[in-house]
């Protein structure tokens, strides 16, 4: 259960940070509005070495569905723990991204574009196009998850610090976010999209636009696609 625990209050804080920093750049009257795609992929890379740093010793520090069902593919995760770490970090993101609301309501009301609002939540495509659309979210999570089990393998020894390997992870999701974050702004995790785009859609937010669901499913499926095929090639490579 304090694995299960971990990854609920781990989720929300990736997600307070993440969907927080989102909030600070897009939303009108913050001190960071209009701050570009910079502090939002840096602010994203923090935000998920924060929780990682806190919960490192406590089941893992997943917090995403698709790089949990990679590591029970790879035998790292036993199955019958699967269900519960979704459901805790999708429970998590939900969480998380209403603390956002929350903290930016008065941004929240201040801000009339009903696109902005959404894209604190959950992620949307540059140029809509659900084939390439799903493809870039497939690639982006399959670079996460097979650099995330190659670092995991590399910095094991009595020859590294602990703890530099989070710092890795950091840099991984700040280049996907750099790098390939430009067609659909790298969901590359189910439940910072999906938990969040939830929370949108049943929070009062002041004039709010439809939650895009008919855009959801990409980056829930195309995430766990690129997670399963990085963990089968991880396994082939390294077993």
């Amino acid at each position: 259960m304090s694995h299960y625990l971990a990854e609920f209050i781990g989720t929300a804080i990736l997600i307070l940070l993440g969907d927080g920093v989102v909030a600070n750049v897009v939303l009108k009257k913050t001190k960071g509005n209009d701050s570009g795609w910079i502090v939002i992929t840096l602010g994203w890379a923090v935000a998920v070495v924060v929780p990682a740093m806190i919960f490192g010793n406590h089941g893992g520090a997943v917090f995403n569905p698709a790089l949990t069902i990679a590591l029970a593919v790879t035998g790292a995760f036993e199955w019958s723990v699967v269900p519960g770490y979704i459901a805790a970090q999708m429970a998590g993101a939900f969480v998380g991204a209403c603390l956002v609301w929350l903290m930016y309501k008065d941004h929240f009301d201040a801000t009339e574009d009903g696109d902005s609002k959404l894209a604190v939540f959950s992620t949307g495509p540059a140029i809509r196009s659900n084939a390439n659309n799903f493809i870039s979210e497939v690639i982006g999570t399959f670079i996460l998850v097979f650099a995330i089990m190659g670092i995991s393998q590399t910095f094991i020894g009595d020859n590294v610090a602990p703890g530099v390997n989070l710092f890795g992870v950091g840099a991984i999701i700040l280049t996907c976010g750099m790098s390939l974050g430009g067609t659909t702004g790298y969901a590359i995790n189910p439940a910072r999209d999906l938990g969040p785009r939830i929370a949108h859609f049943i929070l009062p937010i002041k004039n709010k636009r439809n939650s895009d669901w008919s855009y959801s499913w990409i980056p829930v499926l195309g995430p766990i696609v690129g997670a399963v095929l990085a963990a089968f090639l991880n396994n082939a490579l390294f077993a």
